[in-house]
């Protein structure tokens, strides 16, 4: 039992950053005022790229990483346009860019051959004599590069959020665009700015899955992880600390799936699948029930901004 506990313990990070890096890119967006529903689609955007990136150029992973970031990037440029810009309606442009990443994905991965096809990934990177360490040495000191990038893109997300300029600039946008135009500041260059780094976090989790974990592409392979990054960020009420340890929680339950399976215990294989969503739905459940005046939500979130108007 000690072993089964240990072993579900050490693969937990792995499972867990892609929850981590997905809301974080959520929150980044989401701090703008841009309700950001397209979690799914840009992380099949970013799994497909990294994966066909490393195809491609051959032995490269983080190089095929920055790859799927840009990627993400750059498809995020539609939606930020339509919603910043256009001013459509953010639900349906957030649903919209979903069913438009999933599709294109599909067609040029399957016209370049990089469906099922393995790739070397990422590999773990002990952090001598720290990795030594009894237990704490396999779980926190023997992890790939991503892992460790993960704590430093949160720490800095903190930093520049609470401490600089910028990042106060941010939150006004988000809270209340109309005080931050009069006060100089460009809401639709924030909010422009916001969607395209919170893509690429999100395209960065995306690659994770397909270069970090699975070391291969297959459709879909998301698998409703952007869905439960909603949910999660929720659940944090838009703190990014509240949302590590709650990806933390998810990568816990989602990394036990398969070790129960490797240890042959007998649980019907439908209900394991469903234990994520099934974890998503308490979340849900207990972010409504304990609802307080402060959720942390951006005061003008989901609202589009015209300059000057006065409501």
């Amino acid at each position: 039992m000690a072993d089964f506990i240990l072993n579900w313990l050490v693969v937990s990070p792995a499972f867990a950053v892609p929850f981590a890096l997905a809301a974080l890119g959520l929150i980044v967006a989401e701090k703008s005022g841009v309700l950001f529903l397209g979690a799914e689609g840009f992380m099949l955007v970013g799994a497909m790229t990294g994966a066909g990136a490393l195809i491609t150029m051959g032995g490269h992973p983080l190089l095929a990483l920055l790859v799927a970031m840009l990627a993400a990037a750059l498809v995020s440029l539609i939606f930020a346009f339509l919603v910043v810009v256009l001013r459509v309606d953010q639900i349906i442009a957030g649903l919209s860019m979903v069913f438009l990443c999933q599709g294109l994905t599909s067609l040029i991965s399957t016209q370049q051959g990089w469906t099922n096809r393995p790739i070397s990934g990422l590999d773990p990177i002990a952090l001598w004599p720290l990795s030594e360490l009894p237990i704490l040495g396999r779980l926190l000191f023997h992890q790939d590069a991503v892992f460790y990038a993960t704590i430093a893109i949160f720490v800095a997300f903190h930093w520049i959020s609470n401490r600089s300029l910028l990042g106060l600039r941010l939150k006004a946008v988000g809270e209340n665009p109309d005080a931050a135009d009069a006060a100089g500041v460009s809401v639709a260059l924030y909010r422009f700015g916001a969607v395209l780094c919170g893509a690429a976090l999100i395209g960065l989790a995306g690659a994770y899955l397909s270069v970090g974990v699975a070391k291969i592409w297959v459709d879909g392979m998301a698998g409703g992880r952007g869905w439960i990054a909603i949910a999660l960020v929720i659940f944090a009420r838009w703190q990014p600390w509240r949302a590590l340890a709650g990806a933390v929680l998810f990568g816990c339950i989602e990394a036990l799936i398969p070790r129960i399976a490797a240890a042959g215990i007998q649980v019907p294989q439908y209900f394991m699948l469903m234990t994520p969503y099934v974890a998503t739905l308490a979340v849900m459940i207990w972010a409504a029930l304990l609802r307080s005046p402060r959720t942390g939500q951006p005061a003008a979130l989901g609202t589009p901004f015209v300059r000057e108007e006065r409501r």
